[in-house]
């Protein structure tokens, strides 16, 4: 394992890509090797609870490396990329006082930007407005966000997301154009058919680790129309559930919803010119000098 490091001399690992890319596994085996800590800058694994379905590192995962970023709030509660950048932030500061590397790692487009590039949020959203802007249809706000240049969210049909995007209209003109000193960006690089079936693989791994009884738990706790349940698998485990689809259509329906996020994710990814996308043999390899040069 790599000595520890000062905190002026630990970069800012920052490792993205689409879902089910590789990229958390890459960030643990390196994170292991030298001596790291992982910020996971994922929308969906802030949630307490929600583990199989949005893919969270497993407990044996995080026992071999310290995870940040999961079960931040309960679902349903607000949580935004300010919030996330914040927390995000002051891990960072930890991590480096320590001596250990921050990776920060996710296909979380919003989240990563709101740390590398520095986003000075707005204000906090106007409740006036935003009642008004949650009585409108998700077809109404995204015409909305169409007609007045506003990039959509990742996950554009959770209604609070758009919002949010709405109220932070003006969040691109308050950034940097380069990343923040002392930080090293590398986004994977999956050709489509091996993506394609990753991801088939993954789905049929989160039913076998028995996603479907986390959706029944969850949906009594908090209710399947709360906000977080939404999103991902868990309206298609209801509609499953309520016999309007069969196992392996749902599985399958699974499958196409994760491919379109991968293809959302990559779609935001790639407006930044300073991601070095790379395999993950090259990924490994590059990161590898910068972490133990020669």
């Amino acid at each position: 394992m790599a000595t520890a490091r000062s905190r002026f001399e630990s970069p800012l690992i920052v490792i993205v890509g689409p879902t089910a890319s590789g990229k958390t596994s890459l960030a643990i085996e390196l994170a292991e090797q030298y001596d790291g800590e992982i910020i996971c800058a994922d929308s969906r694994t802030v949630y307490v609870g929600m583990d199989i379905g949005t893919a969270k590192p497993t407990t044996s995962e995080r026992a071999r490396v310290p995870h940040w970023g999961l079960d931040l709030v309960e679902p349903g509660e607000r949580y935004s990329a300010a919030d996330f950048k914040q927390y995000a932030v002051q891990k960072i500061n930890e991590i480096r006082a320590r001596g250990k590397v921050p990776f920060l790692v996710g296909g979380s487009g919003l989240y990563i930007d709101a740390v590398i590039l520095d986003y000075q949020f707005g204000l906090a959203e106007n409740s006036d407005k935003r009642e008004w802007l949650n009585a409108q249809s998700i077809e109404w706000l995204t015409e909305y966000c169409a007609n007045n240049n506003i990039t959509l969210p990742e996950n554009n049909l959770n209604k609070r997301y758009v919002i949010r995007a709405i109220e932070q209209k003006s969040i691109n003109d308050k950034r940097r154009l380069e990343p923040i000193d002392n930080c090293i960006v590398v986004g994977m690089s999956t050709d489509r058919e091996s993506l394609r079936t990753r991801i088939s693989a993954r789905a049929e791994h989160i039913f076998d680790d028995g996603v479907v009884e986390e959706a029944i738990r969850l949906g009594k706790k908090y209710g399947w129309s709360s906000e977080a349940m939404t999103g991902n698998i868990y309206p298609l485990v209801k509609l499953y559930l309520e016999k309007s689809l069969t196992e392996q259509e749902m599985k399958e329906k699974f499958t196409t919803l994760d491919w379109r996020l991968a293809k959302r994710q990559l779609t935001w990814l790639r407006r930044n010119h300073f991601i070095r996308w790379l395999d993950l043999t090259e990924a490994k390899q590059y990161l590898t000098t910068v972490l133990a040069p020669e």
